[in-house]
């Protein structure tokens, strides 16, 4: 399973740098978006996978049980979507002004707009 996890986050962040690389201002959101995604899942499988044992140490014990779910990599995931929605949602605000008062959405040729 962390194979084809391996594999799967280093297409997301392949796909993600390819895509910000793009003169298009969409396209770049979406590799912003992609990368993100990435990073959420390396997080997941950084914390391992258990099934069917909660992260809760029961009454009687004084320590946790040898096969629990770790919360420590959820709260990090959960964080990590509030941090890239936010961005994300900066990066469109700032891309629609760019596209109203440019009137393009080709990265190369906001260059222009300097002088």
């Amino acid at each position: 399973m962390e194979l084809l996890m391996a594999i799967v986050i280093g297409f997301l962040y392949a796909a993600g740098v390819f895509l910000m690389q793009r003169r298009n201002m969409v396209k770049f959101l979406v590799g912003l978006a992609l990368l993100s995604h990435g990073a959420n899942l390396l997080i997941f499988t950084a914390g391992g996978f258990t099934r069917g044992s909660p992260p809760i140490i029961p009454e009687d014990a004084d320590v946790a049980p040898i096969l629990h779910a770790d919360p420590l990599p959820q709260a990090l995931i959960l964080t990590a979507i509030v941090i890239s929605f936010a961005v994300l949602a900066f990066a469109l605000i700032l891309f629609l002004r760019a596209y109203q008062t440019t009137g393009t959405d080709d990265l190369h040729d906001l260059r222009s707009t300097d002088t």
